[in-house]
């Protein structure tokens, strides 16, 4: 039996008048959906949308749309009752297949319907066939009745719908679409309306591609604009490194395809930047921030929770590109950063540098023409104080000048040492040794002190070239200043180690340490903390043009209340270590 029965006689004279009107209509609405695709809506709202329209215009009890491609295929629903309920689905997906099984009406035939769908999309029906359209869709008007397909007949789909048409779309060249028409009523429509119905689909066709080029295209703009304020921010004069991150971080949710359910973190070294209102979901995307090679943070973008548009999986492979591009971004300011506060930090020890260089060509100057005076005034006193019948008080007056002459004669030994104008006497010498020899004169200090003196000292150290009397003028400076810095006791550690090409002197105490401002001058002739007779400033200034002269260099590490830790570090003699190792 055939199952698309004539309408009554009253019926087929309005037909073309009817024809004509829903023409009309449908061009219409496919200027709407054209207007939809070309605002680039998200693929789930724009489904919802044209099937509303189609809904509202067909009469029909439902309305599917089914999209198949080589990477994804996906579908919606949409039905009259109960009030324009909409269902959005993916193929591939078992949970999603399982439900849409279990919501088939009662005594559907899927079997039947799933050939069908082959039907129309491989284009097998032929257009004299009476369940076929003039374009190979599929069209009846009582599901319960047997199709006859040319010289063969298929058993009833059956189903809740009475009516159904099952008509075909292209995309474009790969993908392909069905839309179907579903009502409870029998004939609720003819062939000529089953046949307009499909040449609007080729328009929906059209416009599923052109939404997918405009939705792609504004995703595109949001992120070269997400880069483009990154590329802003970075570049903004004054700002600290917290406030351009804090910046970017802000960038990133608009750039996302969900923006209203996004939010993001940047960690850089342990510290947080993070979007208002921040809080992590159950969906992440992330990056790892490395500056020279090494791990230093991550950039986070999380979804808050599930939604509907989540077709490909909650991100894009395009926002996992942008995502480690702005990773990739954050590493170089931070690069950037970086290098401008190492060059500013060599800027000032290039200036320290100069400042002592000229302090040192002064003392220099000053020393050497003290030094003479100064042996005259020492040597005719010493002379003075030998002669006969000197009365008490003349003695211990020449006495005084002999001890204050020999305390100025220390201080432009101490300024000549700073200015390296002292003459070096170098041999081969083991730190190890040098150590050892100055602490002996030390402990006792240390004991009075209060102080607890722990030796921790390298075996076999490898020979250096230095002055041994100014590795112990080194030692024993250092000392007496962590002394002095730990008016109440505590412990002192002396350590040697050995590098690949150096040997180290470490002097660490517990004392009260050094403010960043103290720090910066400590090596600047006649800096003091201390009171005026406890000490002229040279200490340190002496340590650094000894150790200057010899090569090497010093690092100092101090805290407020926590201590100080001067290490020196001294070349080793290659060509000493090159023969006891050949």
């Amino acid at each position: 039996m055939v199952p698309n029965r004539d309408r009554r006689r009253s019926t087929q004279e309005s037909a073309p008048a009817a024809r004509v009107g829903l023409a009309h209509r449908l061009s219409e609405v496919a200027r709407r959906v054209l207007r939809y695709a070309n605002h680039g809506l998200p693929r789930v709202d724009f489904l919802r949308r044209v099937s509303k329209e189609l809904i509202a215009l067909s009469g029909c009890d439902a309305v599917e749309l089914r999209v198949r491609d080589p990477q994804l295929q996906y579908g919606s629903e949409t039905r009259r009752h109960p009030k324009s309920s909409f269902r959005f689905t993916v193929s591939g997906n078992p949970h999603a297949e399982k439900r849409q099984r279990e919501r088939l009406p009662a005594g559907e035939n899927q079997a039947q319907l799933d050939r069908l769908y082959q039907d129309v999309l491989l284009a097998r029906l032929k257009p004299g066939w009476p369940c076929s359209t003039s374009q190979r869709g599929f069209w009846t008007g009582d599901t319960t009745q047997a199709l006859r397909f040319g010289r063969v007949t298929r058993p009833a789909p059956g189903g809740l719908y009475r009516s159904l048409a099952i008509l075909r779309f292209a995309v474009d060249d790969r993908t392909t679409g069905l839309l179907l028409l579903k009502s409870l009523a029998a004939d609720r429509f003819t062939r000529e309306e089953a046949e307009s119905y499909e040449a609007f689909a080729q328009t929906l066709g059209l416009a599923i591609a052109t939404r997918r080029v405009e939705w792609a295209l504004r995703e595109r703009v949001k992120e070269l604009t997400c880069l483009y304020g990154i590329a802003q921010v970075a570049q903004r004069p004054g700002l600290a490194l917290e406030e351009i991150l804090q910046g970017i971080v802000e960038l990133l949710p608009p750039a996302w395809q969900h923006p209203k359910i996004a939010t993001a973190r940047i960690l850089l070294d342990g510290q947080a930047h993070t979007t208002p209102r921040f809080r992590e979901g159950r969906h992440c995307q992330s990056a790892d921030i490395l500056v020279g090679g090494m791990l230093r943070g991550v950039v986070e973008v999380f979804y808050t929770r599930d939604k509907a548009g989540f077709v490909e999986g909650p991100f894009l492979k395009e926002e996992q590109s942008l995502i480690d591009t702005v990773a990739r971004e954050i590493a170089l300011v931070v690069e950037r950063r970086e290098a401008e506060i190492h060059k500013s930090k060599l800027q000032d020890q290039l200036r320290h540098a100069d400042r002592l260089a000229t302090i040192g060509q002064l003392a220099a100057g000053v020393a050497h023409e003290l030094n003479e005076p100064l042996a005259n005034i020492l040597g005719f006193a010493q002379l003075a104080k030998k002669g006969p019948g000197l009365p008490a008080t003349t003695a211990s007056d020449l006495g005084k000048i002999i001890k204050t002459s020999l305390r100025a004669r220390g201080i432009i030994q101490k300024l000549l040492f700073f200015s390296r104008q002292m003459p070096l006497q170098k041999r081969l010498v083991n730190l190890n040794q040098v150590v050892d020899e100055g602490l002996h004169f030390l402990e006792s200090q240390c004991d009075k002190a209060g102080i607890e003196l722990v030796r921790e000292l390298e075996a076999e150290l490898p020979e250096i070239s230095a002055d041994p009397a100014q590795l112990q003028q080194v030692l024993v400076n250092l000392v007496v200043n962590a002394i002095q810095a730990s008016p109440a006791g505590g412990r002192l550690t002396v350590a040697t180690r050995c590098g690949r090409d150096s040997v180290s002197l470490a002097v660490t105490d517990t004392g009260t340490g050094m403010t960043e401002d103290v720090k910066a001058k400590i090596f600047t002739p006649f800096f003091t903390t201390k009171d005026v007779d406890q000490g002229t400033g040279l200490g340190l200034a002496v340590v650094h043009g000894i150790v200057t002269s010899h090569h090497g260099s010093i690092r100092v590490e101090s805290e407020p209340g926590r201590g100080s830790r001067f290490e020196v570090q001294l070349p080793v003699n290659r060509a000493e270590k090159a023969k006891k190792n050949g």
